[in-house]
């Protein structure tokens, strides 16, 4: 709709004022992101076995609270870890809806996501997976329950029913541009007991427009995670140089928002 009320200003048919408010009453919006990270960590577990990941993601939202994304970045345990032949790519598919609640400072998140990892999988139990999931926040704080419908779990068979919940702090230090965060999650795989961990982490980033206007959009972050998860069972095998991937990292990453 912006595209085309643009276009009819270009041609004189509109004035420039009806333009700016078709601008602001528009109930759309999208937004994107890209980021270079020195290790893909998600839920204390390297998803890359300490190598870089390039990540990015489009997200659409309504002004009603309805929502709908899609991100990706490169892996390496598929291969490495799962034992699939062919696959270094993890795409996610989301959407829900999210919000205030009445005049207060608690604010909630309902939806789905399917995590999706193509490659060859050659014998290799699936790696897809299908979570719901909702979140409950307050002010700086997030409380978030993930539950897993799908029968593979990040490639454990016969693993739903799985769950994790995740509790996190993002908390601004005044007008720096400087955000200090924490996080502990607890993740419980079914008929995998074996693989079950708890996972936690902190982080400082910084927000680079406030230097200069030049870098607005633009975060750098630093982030140490940890788990005590199960060597032997979250170990590479299939590699000729095994990772560990539940031990203690330190993330660094710059990220631009558009």
């Amino acid at each position: 709709m912006k595209k085309l009320v643009h276009a009819l200003v270009l041609t004189g048919l509109v004035g420039t004022s009806t333009f700016a408010m078709a601008a602001e009453e528009s109930p759309h919006s999208l937004s994107a992101n890209v980021g270079l990270y020195s290790d893909y960590i998600f839920r204390g577990i390297s998803q890359t076995g300490g190598d870089p990941a390039i990540q990015g993601g489009l997200d659409y939202s309504h002004s009603s609270g309805f929502y709908l994304g899609t991100w990706g970045s490169n892996v390496g345990w598929i291969e490495d870890f799962q034992g699939y032949d062919r696959g270094n790519m993890e795409i996610d598919l989301y959407g829900g809806f999210r919000g205030g609640i009445g005049k207060t400072d608690f604010s909630f998140d309902v939806g789905a996501i399917q995590y999706l990892y193509p490659g060859d999988r050659n014998g290799a139990t699936d790696a897809d997976t299908t979570e719901i999931y909702g979140a409950l926040g307050w002010k700086w704080f997030t409380a978030k329950y993930s539950y897993y419908v799908s029968d593979e779990v990040f490639g454990f068979a016969d693993a739903d029913g799985s769950d994790y919940l995740g509790i996190s702090a993002s908390v601004p230090v005044g007008e720096t541009g400087l955000t200090l965060g924490a996080n502990w999650g607890t993740f419980s795989f079914e008929n995998n007991s074996g693989q079950d961990y708890d996972d936690w982490g902190v982080s400082a980033t910084y927000d680079m427009g406030k230097l200069s206007k030049v870098a607005d959009g633009v975060t750098v972050g630093l982030k140490y995670t940890d788990t005590d998860a199960d060597k032997t069972a979250w170990t590479e095998t299939i590699t000729a140089d095994p990772q560990f991937l539940g031990e203690g990292t330190t993330t660094v990453w710059i990220s631009k928002a558009f």
